[in-house]
């Protein structure tokens, strides 16, 4: 195995373009480790993206956020602008792991390990967040959603790598929240996760809003029919209950030993609501 540890993004692409075999990025490991040890990877080739310029800091851009690929959940919790605008994104980030983990994790990494149960995802899917892709042909903007295709699987080619992840600027009103549902207190993974953004006019009717569900599907998934049952309603009683109907009506989940299909389901519904309501309150500034 080679490992490589350049200190530009043209370097990194240029390794994992060139190189025949297996070929993975390291940000924080916490995931590419554990597969390695376990034999479920054997890389031909590692490249650690962590001494690249820009790959460590977390910058404020159009109002919003740039966090590089090889930021920790630890220095995202740490981050006072980042848990003012996006606290949904930052609890999510947050439950990646213990506290060791922590220091390590990165949300570049929780996303291409393409995890249908992973934590960070919904939650960034629900704020509305992109990444920017550098390969061989240069940079592109991606939706979040656009990302995972499948267990284990992205849609990144070949040479191509997560640079960072733009959050855009939090609107007027607005207010995000991720819950997740686990059978222990901590260090777990998620059975089922959702997060919700919602953004208010003047008259508190919601104007916009996202959902998606973790942990229910082949991957994290968006829920247009959940979003349109909350726009032009003042999120009340009855526009939740049409919400969680939408999310339990979106899951196409599994049966296995951390929980039923009709388990998931059910759950699905009910933390979606929860997880809106959450949003709704820090949308009206409580």
């Amino acid at each position: 195995m080679r490992y490589e540890a350049p200190t530009t993004v043209k370097g990194a692409v240029k390794l994992l373009a060139g190189k025949a075999g297996l070929a993975r990025v390291l940000a924080g490991g916490t995931d590419l480790l554990v597969q390695m040890r376990t034999d479920r990877v054997a890389p031909d080739l590692i490249v650690d993206v962590k001494r690249i310029a820009g790959m460590r800091r977390i910058e404020a851009k159009a109002g919003g956020f740039r966090i590089g690929a090889a930021v920790s959940g630890a220095e995202l919790g740490e981050h006072k602008g980042m848990r003012k605008a996006w606290p949904g994104v930052v609890e999510a980030a947050c439950l990646i792991g213990s506290t060791q983990v922590q220091g390590r994790a990165t949300l570049a990494g929780n996303l291409c390990n393409a995890s249908p149960a992973a934590d960070s995802v919904p939650a960034l899917i629900a704020a509305g967040a992109a990444v920017v892709v550098v390969g061989p042909r240069g940079r592109r903007t991606v939706p979040v959603e656009q990302i995972p295709v499948g267990p284990g699987r992205t849609s990144l080619k070949r040479g191509e790598l997560v640079e960072a992840i733009l959050l855009p600027k939090r609107p007027p009103r607005s207010g995000d929240a991720y819950l997740r549902f686990i059978p222990r207190s901590e260090m777990d993974i998620a059975v089922v996760g959702a997060g919700v953004s919602l953004t208010l006019d003047r008259q508190g009717v919601c104007s916009a809003a996202r959902v998606a569900l973790g942990a229910v599907a082949e991957r994290v998934i968006r829920v247009p029919e959940a979003e349109a049952a909350l726009i032009g309603t003042k999120v009340d009683g009855e526009a939740l209950e049409r919400m969680a109907a939408s999310c339990s009506a979106a899951c196409r989940p599994i049966d296995d030993k951390r929980g039923t299909r009709e388990f998931r389901i059910k759950v699905a519904g009910v933390l979606a609501r929860r997880a809106a309501a959450i949003a709704l309150k820090r949308a009206r500034g409580k």
